[in-house]
């Protein structure tokens, strides 16, 4: 594997919580484009309020995975070992945004532990790589 995959990933990351909104906003009743969060705050559907949190909670983990991606390609770490984490975490974030829709809460909260696994990981392999 190269660090492009792991590039690819970052990209990945970065629309998945589009993937989220999408479905939220595509379940609810009557989609107000010109007040869209308070629209959501009103929807009753618990669908249509977990695919809204896992999209919050994609955009969290974010920040953190691409800078580790970053990080330790700087670094020098293996491509291979980058791109595995990577790989990885968008697989841990596409099944944790499914669990949460799906309202899956054990399998949600381990697959979330396993994506914060990996962006910790890339920092921590950045910070202790050895140049």
């Amino acid at each position: 594997m190269t660090i492009s995959v792991a590039y690819w990933c970052v990209l990945a990351a970065a629309l998945l919580p589009y993937v989220w909104t999408v479905l939220a906003k595509s379940r609810g009743q009557r989609y107000d484009n010109r007040e869209p969060r308070a629209w959501l705050a009103r929807q009753d559907d618990p669908r249509v309020q977990r695919a809204n949190a896992a999209q919050l909670n994609a955009f969290e983990a974010f920040p953190a995975f691409a800078a580790g991606v970053v990080l330790a390609d700087l670094a020098g770490v293996p491509d291979a070992r980058i791109a595995l984490l990577a790989v990885v975490f968008v697989i841990a974030r596409v099944l944790h945004g499914v669990f949460y829709v799906a309202g899956i809460a054990p399998a949600r909260s381990l697959v979330w532990f396993v994506g914060l696994a990996c962006a910790i990981g890339l920092i921590a392999q950045a910070a202790t790589a050895v140049h």
